[in-house]
């Protein structure tokens, strides 16, 4: 190990009150497994690992497992001939019960290691333990233990925001790896917003032609209140083709590609493109400030919706996720107020108030994506219940009612209304920005606190609790123009979410998390990994 490393180690070790780690002292993984027998005695592999697998089916697992344990592991990886030939046995077997999807057991003992779950993604998982183990082990040897492991939650997912700050396919396969290793399962990825368009549609290439084109981009300390701009032009999108790598490259890692197509607000960069797409129906340019604009989709109008419509059929030809994100959030309202179109097609509706019309056409969206065979996915603003000053109070409470087959992702207002939504039925993703927002600042948000963070509200009623179905952390983009900036707001707070998502609240420590996180800090600095130092990601502790 590196000396810098080992001496952080050991710093953090000394600067956090002592607690008992003798039960995983051995075992640097994160996230922490849910289940550890350690017993005695050590599996001497003397550098030297033989793959096997019990089934053919998992020959794409077998072959990941081999490039994986090259980059991650020393010694000499070779391929069992028969099955007493090998120390690692990749077992699928489907008669195993586990409590969740992607569960695994990992038995390390005399004959060596043993991988065993009753699906592809649940040796995936234990794969992943085992490189954390053996890039830890000393000597040659593993201390036998037994694991018994499976995720809290379904959704572990991680959020990046390409429409501010276009950052490209090494940075994206970067962060997909490092949620691999992880054990996170699902990519979120905001492709769409007032700033950029990032997402080739065949059907409408002024999208890409102009829409992912800014003249210029807002910068400076004051962020939002900045008068300053950078003079230089962004752009940049994903074609289809570079799109499908992409997604093939999360699905080899077992991660789920949701993407997002903002409506009917964060519309700039589509209506930069066509004009008519607009409620105001004046034509724009693609903003240069951060913030959300006035823009928003005519939804009144059948072309708008046959566009959209036209967006969703391409981007669900892509992605075999079976939820769509449609953003949802910050509609500000004042160009359908001043519109004759939408005020006619609100009276013909029956629809009171902006909020109601609102969430009839996320209903019609909705509606159309289980058409498809898709679900439905929005940020809280979709239930009709507003959650911003800029809002009339009028349009505080909808009357309509939001599908209740929509998944909800929550990220601001009061508890209360995540509780109400989850005890009506709908599946809560949570992502209160508080806790999990990656651009804010370590001082707002700092490791411990991201750690600390549970998905699920202590005033929800526990027979509710299913219907929080995970949570996810966001690394908005406005003012993280690189990817080494990127790097040191994400890590190592995603180590923290990684562990929120999948480890049992008993099952986590956070002085425990620390012992562990040297050797993880250890392989990103090995990938070139611009992390942030603890004592950045601990403001508040004593260095």
């Amino acid at each position: 190990m590196i000396k810098s490393l080992k001496f952080l180690g050991y710093s953090l070790l000394l600067m956090l009150p002592f607690v008992s780690i003798a039960q995983d002292d051995a075992f640097q993984v994160i996230p922490q497994p849910n289940k550890m027998i350690k017993t005695e005695g050590n599996f001497a592999h003397k550098n030297k690992l033989s793959l096997r697998i019990n089934k053919e089916t998992l020959n794409p697992l077998l072959e990941y497992a081999s490039e994986a344990l090259q980059d991650n592991f020393e010694g000499n990886i070779t391929l069992a001939k028969s099955k007493s030939s090998a120390n690692v046995h990749f077992i699928l077997d489907n008669k195993i019960e586990t409590k969740s999807k992607g569960g695994y057991n990992l038995l390390i003992d005399k004959k060596g290691v043993k991988i065993s779950a009753a699906s592809e993604q649940g040796l995936f998982y234990g794969l992943q333990t085992l490189l954390q183990m053996l890039k830890t082990n000393k000597d040659h040897v593993l201390s036998y233990v037994e694991i018994t492991d499976a995720p809290r939650f379904e959704w572990r997912a991680f959020m990046l925001d390409e429409a501010r700050y276009f950052k490209g396919i090494t940075q994206v396969k970067k962060l997909l790896d490092e949620m691999a290793r992880l054990k996170m399962n699902v990519f979120h990825w905001h492709l769409v917003d007032d700033q950029g368009w990032r997402i080739e549609i065949k059907k409408y290439p002024l999208l890409t032609e102009i829409g992912s084109k800014r003249a210029s981009t807002q910068v400076g300390p004051r962020k939002w209140n900045s008068p300053i701009q950078s003079g230089e032009p962004h752009e940049g999108f994903y074609t289809q083709d570079e799109i499908k790598e992409i997604i093939k490259y999360a699905e080899d890692r077992y991660i789920t590609v949701v993407p997002e197509i903002e409506m009917p607000g964060h519309a700039s960069a589509a209506i930069a493109a066509y004009p008519w797409l607009g409620s105001s129906g004046e034509e724009i340019e693609v903003p240069i400030n951060f913030g959300v604009s006035e823009d928003i989709f005519n939804v009144a109008d059948p072309k708008v919706y046959e566009f959209l419509t036209d967006v969703l059929d391409e981007v669900m030809a892509l992605f075999p996720s079976k939820v769509i994100h449609i953003g949802g959030d910050e509609a500000k309202y004042e160009h359908w107020e001043q519109s004759a179109m939408i005020k006619n097609y609100m009276k013909e509706n029956n629809l009171n108030t902006f909020a109601d019309l609102q969430v009839a056409f996320t209903n019609r969206i909705s509606q159309y994506l289980e058409s498809k065979g898709r679900k439905m996915m929005g940020w809280n603003e979709i239930l009709g219940q507003n959650i911003h000053e800029y809002q009339a109070k009028k349009d505080k409470a909808a009357e309509e009612e939001l599908s209740k087959s929509s998944v909800v992702h929550f990220w601001r207002g009061d508890i209360k209304l995540m509780t109400e939504a989850a005890a009506e039925g709908y599946e809560i993703v949570n992502s209160l920005h508080t806790e999990t927002y990656l651009d804010y600042s370590y001082s707002n948000i700092s490791l411990e606190r991201a750690y600390n963070f549970n998905p699920i509200p202590e005033s929800l009623e526990t027979q509710y609790h299913n219907n929080v179905i995970g949570t996810g952390a966001q690394m908005w983009g406005e003012w993280i123009p690189t990817s080494g900036y990127m790097d040191y707001m994400v890590f190592p707070r995603i180590a923290a979410y990684a562990e929120v998502g999948w480890t049992q609240p008993k099952q986590k420590d956070f002085n425990r998390f620390m012992s562990r996180l040297p050797a993880l800090l250890e392989t990103w600095k090995d990938k070139g990994i611009y992390f942030a130092p603890i004592k950045e990601a601990l403001p508040n502790k004593d260095n």
